[in-house]
């Protein structure tokens, strides 16, 4: 089953060198379990200041900079893989650099049928 891992926390909450070495231990995880078939992807996001909402309403489109809700901690990023069940999932969740900073979302993924593969 896949899991989809959502990365929060404030997005000021480290330093350049402490989200860099984030960086490098999170690419680290990555190879890791991408050796035992759980990988499908992972990236950081660029700050709320960059996001895009985007809603329709009554077949009208309505486009507002930021993100669509304000919160103490934003979506950082993300780690997309295989894991036989929650707990597998729970414990790659766990490994993530940001786990021990902000908050990491496990969430399971619908296979929906048709849809392109990855």
């Amino acid at each position: 089953m896949k899991y989809m891992l959502l990365i929060y926390l404030a997005e000021q909450a480290l330093s350049e060198s402490e989200r860099q070495a984030c960086y490098a231990e999170s690419t680290q995880l990555a190879h890791e379990i991408q050796s035992r078939g759980q990988y499908h992807a992972a990236n950081p996001l660029q700050p709320t200041s960059m996001a895009t909402s985007v809603r329709v309403r009554d077949g009208k489109r309505f486009v507002t900079d930021g993100p669509f809700a304000e919160t103490r901690e934003q979506l950082g990023g993300y780690f997309l893989i295989e894991a036989k069940n929650l707990d597998e999932a729970i414990a790659i969740a766990a490994r993530i650099p940001m786990a021990r900073k902000g908050t990491v979302e496990v969430r399971p993924v619908i296979d929906i049928p048709g849809l392109p593969d990855s």
